[in-house]
């Protein structure tokens, strides 16, 4: 601790992740010297800092409260909360804290894309990516999701889009002229904020110095609360205004469609699920901001089949289908995707839920269970807490283990049903993270046909 004071190395960088490490090699490119500091005794990446950068200072363990107060600036990984002691007492001697966005944007030499939002923001960022590809152009496409921004910093790139989480936003003051979007907001990391209304704010700083501004017409929490002139273009899941994208009715069938003009039947869509029309639709508008041309983008949505773990085909097995929505890890998220497969008939769902419910009121899922779902089959570290929530809602079983509610999944179902693992938890509590929890679910589905 003390030797870290007494260094003269001017930036300190907090969190040795996939963030902060790409924070080290762009400062090293630079030529600017730093420290590193986590807040762990043995982050995951230790090795691998220790290894790449044997003679920079690294501080372990929980931050003193005076730990920062020798520095000009302090890069902040988006984990770490601001409400942090540390960084507290930084902020309040007007040391510059700051984020990985912010260095990106001072260097990027290309127009930027932004995207964030409660759901589909990785889908999109990787359509509009794909629609630039197709276009033509060599794009560098990240942020929250795949490779670090300041790891697509390339002078040849003639795009940049990037997906920005909630946290990436809190340090953000001026997007530098991006295309910026808020695709939809619903509740999530309640556990790190003090409520929707702060969220809320965190997420509309991606506003802040943006050239053109894209919004969702039918989430008015999108809406920016802007003064200044700035481009607007909006998109939604109804009939468009002159200057937005929708859906208009063509002899019976939804076509996506600028203002009056029909641009593809939304039946042509290569990804699934009426939610999965919103995002088209969204990534058409950030396309059209960045003068992509309309028939490259159109081509792509035909193609496009989206992420793994996000609303992903599995199988079909004795008529019911499987359906991997494991990316779904709010609440917002899985109330899209059972509005996106959900028959307003007749209950055609069983969703397969649970993990860490990070605090959110689950309540909000009553009304579509007790219109779309015919069990809920619930697993992991907040599963009797979420069955007593929405007790009544549904028929409700609480499982073991993921497997075991397969297993509930499919001795419930019958043809022409679908089996939505769409958990509106994270996933730590049992798994790695997202990415693992899908692939044992479907293990589990394929392993009955093996």
């Amino acid at each position: 601790m003390t030797d870290l004071i007494a260094t003269n190395r001017n930036t300190a960088i907090l969190g040795l992740g996939a963030t902060g490490l790409s924070v080290a090699r762009f400062l090293s490119s630079i030529g600017k010297s730093f420290v590193f500091a986590d807040s762990r005794t043995a982050p995951p990446r230790l090795a691998e800092v220790r290894e790449s950068y044997p003679d920079v200072p690294v501080v372990l363990g929980p931050f003193e409260s005076d730990l920062l107060l020798s520095f000009d600036s302090v890069v902040v990984s988006p984990g770490i909360a601001l409400q942090e002691p540390a960084l507290v007492a930084a902020s309040a001697q007007k040391i510059k804290l700051l984020g990985d966005v912010e260095l990106f944007l001072d260097h990027a030499k290309a127009p930027v894309i932004l995207i964030t939002g409660s759901n589909g923001k990785s889908t999109v960022t990787k359509l509009v990516g794909e629609m630039a590809v197709a276009s033509g152009l060599k794009v560098g496409v990240g942020g929250n999701l795949g490779t670090p921004m300041l790891d697509l910093l390339d002078d040849e790139n003639q795009l940049y889009v990037i997906e920005l989480s909630s946290f990436q936003l809190e340090l953000v003051t001026d997007t530098r002229g991006a295309i910026s979007t808020i695709l939809n907001i619903s509740a999530d990391h309640m556990d790190r904020y003090a409520g929707l209304q702060q969220y809320h704010a965190a997420k509309h700083r991606i506003f802040l110095g943006a050239s053109q501004v894209i919004y969702n017409r039918q989430d008015a929490l999108t809406n920016p609360l802007l003064s200044v002139a700035v481009k607007l273009c909006n998109f939604g899941l109804n009939h468009p205004d002159l200057a937005g994208f929708g859906l208009l009715d063509e002899d019976g069938e939804d076509w996506l469609a600028f203002g009056l003009k029909p641009l593809m039947p939304s039946a042509e869509l290569a990804i699934k699920g009426r939610h999965n029309i919103a995002n088209a639709l969204a990534a058409l508008a950030l396309g059209q901001a960045a003068g992509l041309p309309m028939d490259a983008m159109v081509q792509t949505l035909k193609s496009f089949k989206g992420l793994s773990h996000r609303c992903e085909y599995v199988a079909t097995q004795d008529g019911v289908t499987y359906i991997d929505d494991s990316k779904g890890t709010n609440i917002g998220a899985t109330v899209a995707a059972l509005d996106g497969f959900g028959n307003s008939d007749k209950a055609n769902l069983i969703l397969i839920a649970g993990g860490q419910g990070k605090g959110q009121n689950f309540s909000e899922l009553k009304a579509p269970l007790g219109k779309f779902v015919k069990l809920l089959a619930l697993f992991g570290e907040d599963a009797q807490s979420i069955a007593e929530t929405l007790a009544g809602a549904t028929e409700i079983e609480t499982l073991k283990s993921l497997e075991a509610a397969v297993d509930a999944a499919r001795a419930a179902a019958e043809p022409g049903d679908i089996v939505l693992l769409s958990p509106a938890c994270a996933s730590f509590d049992m798994f790695s993270g997202f990415e693992q929890r899908g692939r044992r679910f479907q293990q589990a589905v394929t392993a009955v046909a093996a």
